[in-house]
This record gives structure tokens, sequence and C-alpha cells, in this order.
């Protein structure tokens, strides 16, 4: 993302931002597997070059629990998917959809952050294991500048309602031209 502020008057908005994501392995209560693995967050980050994109740093260790930096992650917002970035803004609690495959070992390794509800539920009905998160607030107020730029809702059309009552005098019409 550039230097200057989302929310600066003339600036264009940005189509990318650079994220991370907090992954946290703790003990499972299941007797079927040993661990469980969640998303705890998404985090605004510049991106250190030093760093490799994907890198996985350990950040916190408390007991059995870890928590683990993914880095180097782009989120992009698409005109196409304004409409979905639109209503996941109206929804009681917006999310980041963490999208991850798995590893040799079957642990989750995302590849993916969008805050498209089309895009998180084409992955769901896929292979792909979907994790939800809070939004962060950057992310909302970008999110939220994107739309207001390239969002036009399409206008409501009422249907015509037809008459069956009309109609079925039609039908009773043709039918006796026919007998």
């Amino acid at each position: 993302m550039s230097e200057k502020a989302v929310d600066d008057p003339g600036v264009a908005v940005p189509t990318e931002f650079s994220l991370s994501v907090l992954m946290q392995r703790s003990p499972s209560d299941s007797p079927w597997q040993d661990e469980r693995w969640d998303v705890v967050g998404v985090t605004a980050a510049r991106w250190d070059r030093s760093e490799p994109p994907g890198a996985v740093t350990l950040v916190h260790e408390q007991g059995e629990i870890r928590q683990y930096r993914h880095s180097g992650f782009r989120l992009r917002l698409h005109v196409d998917e304004c409409e979905s970035y639109y209503h996941n803004l109206r929804a009681p609690a917006p999310q980041c959809f963490v999208i991850a495959g798995e590893d040799g070992e079957g642990r989750p390794v995302p590849f993916l952050v969008s805050l498209s509800f089309d895009e998180a539920n084409a992955y769901q009905e896929g292979d792909g294991v979907v994790y939800a998160v809070a939004m962060p607030p950057e992310l909302y107020r970008w999110c939220e500048l994107f739309v207001l730029d390239h969002y036009v809702p399409e206008k409501k059309k009422k249907r015509r309602l037809t008459d069956w009552r009309k109609a079925g005098d039609d039908l009773a019409i043709k039918a006796a031209r026919h007998e």
C-alpha cells in the first residue's frame, strides 16, 4: 500500500494490501486428532523484503499453545467482486476469509486471504479450508473506500404480476377453438 493514508482525499484507493496471517496450534479435545489449528487474526503488515513470501515465524508460545505468523500475503480487491465486498461490510461482523490447503502432514497452510463471501464460498465448496476472522479496522476502511469508488448496485425491478384469472379465460377460449 502507498505511504499516504487510505482516507486522504484525492488519493486513489490502492487495489492491494500487504498482510500476515496469525495461526494458532493448540491441543485438541478430540480423541481422533492431537492438535487443533485456528486462524486467530489477520494483520496489516509491511512486507519485509528480507523475508521470503510465505515465511512462517513462531511469534508466541505458552505451554502447548503456539502462534505462527505466515507473512507475505497480498490482498487484492477486484471491481467484479464489489457486491460481495459490500455485503461483507454490511454484515454485523465483517470478516476476512483465510483459505488454506494442507501440507504433507495434514497441517493447514494458508495460501489466500479474501474479503469476498463468494470467493470464500467457492473454496469452501471445493477442497479448501476456509477460516473466517474479524476484519481489522484498516482493512474495513480500505475496502469501504474501494466499494464506494466502484460499486453501483443494480436497480431493483418490480416484476409484473400475471393475472391468472384472465390467463385462465384465454386458455379456455383457445381450448374451445381447438375442439
